[in-house]
């Protein structure tokens, strides 16, 4: 059964933002996050190895373990992160062909937003879960609680300057349900 963008984010309180520069590296970065209690894990495609660690951490990981594809800019990649077994999509922006797209698939896309008008381009195709990106260069915590008064339904993974001395303040929002960050990947 394919997760929906809920899901996602009812299952994760922080999704570390793993950049992939060595295959061998993929399984004993992966094994140590899901051991520290990270069940959500996002592979971006900023590097050659994304998809064949999106790929290798299906194959090997836990079942309870959710591994998606984050840094999806194009219609193409979402064609290839769900060939690659990804369980979710995050984009760092949303156009609407995008959008649109990635409603044809059983796979969630959490798109990313910076502006209002962009989440109401999301909300009118039926999204309620965005990302926040980059989050404290728009206006972090400021933008969320504006956002709330007119969105109260829609919930957000902020990302970009999410670090571990402020993490917790964007948590205790009503309208965001995770966070996300490299700063959790060990050195």
């Amino acid at each position: 059964m394919a997760l929906s963008a809920n899901d996602i984010f009812n299952s994760a309180t922080v999704i570390p933002v793993m950049v992939i520069n060595d295959i061998e590296q993929a399984m004993p970065l992966a094994e140590v996050l899901y051991e520290q209690g990270m069940r959500v894990l996002e592979i971006t495609l900023r590097t050659e190895y994304g998809l064949e660690a999106i790929s290798l951490l299906r194959e090997k990981m836990p079942a309870d373990a959710i591994i998606g594809a984050g840094t999806v800019t194009t219609e193409s990649q979402l064609q290839q992160v769900s060939a690659a077994g990804a369980q979710f999509a995050i984009s760092p922006g949303a156009t609407p062909g995008l959008l649109r797209t990635a409603l044809q698939y059983d796979l969630p896309l959490i798109p990313g937003v910076a502006t209002v008008s962009e989440v109401m381009q999301g909300v009118e195709l039926g999204y309620q879960n965005f990302k926040l990106f980059p989050a404290a260069a728009v206006g972090g915590i400021a933008l969320l609680k504006a956002i709330a008064g007119p969105f109260p339904d829609v919930r957000f993974c902020p990302t970009g300057g999410i670090n571990s001395s402020n993490y917790q303040d964007y948590l205790a929002l009503d309208n965001v349900a995770c966070v996300g960050g490299s700063w959790v990947i060990p050195d």
